[in-house]
């Protein structure tokens, strides 16, 4: 598997350093998917569960579109996905497609993220609290780091490959 990720610094400012330590999440979960044709991104972990690895794609996508663009900039857009799980359809999804999707919420993402001070508040509550910047970056980085386990061992599974 080919590597790109570039590590955290030890020593940054807060905003570089959460920046980095989601980049590098994002980039992991790339890695762990790339280089396996269609059917195996869409192989599932162990039944009854529907976890794979492209669900795991169309999942961040779904996780980064809610807390950047909906909560924290307030736009009205649906849902990626029809269904209530992002893995259920993930059998008949097409990569090219979930990979594509995913990227162009990264990037709308990062866009949103530039603008934003670290204590700014999201523009839609969550569970009737406001939301700040900062924990949402914390959180993507929780969320990416539990789900990257998910694919290292989804990827050990189908074809062995290990890594961080």
């Amino acid at each position: 598997m080919s590597d790109p990720r570039i590590d955290p610094p030890f020593v940054n400012d807060e905003r570089a350093m959460l920046g980095s330590w989601l980049e590098w999440h994002r980039q992991t979960l790339a890695v762990k998917c790339a280089g396996l044709p269609p059917h195996r991104l869409a192989e599932q972990s162990a039944p009854p569960s529907t976890l794979s690895l492209l669900g795991l794609v169309r999942h961040m996508a779904h996780v980064e579109r809610v807390w950047f663009r909906i909560i924290l900039d307030g736009q009205d857009v649906p849902r990626l996905h029809p269904g209530d799980d992002d893995f259920d359809e993930a059998a008949d999804a097409s990569p090219e497609e979930a990979f594509a999707i995913w990227q162009a919420e990264i990037e709308q993402a990062r866009a949103i993220s530039a603008a934003l001070p670290l204590d700014a508040l999201g523009k839609v509550m969550r569970h009737g609290e406001p939301v700040s910047h900062r924990w949402v970056l914390v959180h993507m980085i929780e969320e990416y780091a539990r789900h990257n386990g998910h694919a290292d061992l989804l990827r050990e599974r189908i074809d062995g490959a290990t890594g961080e």
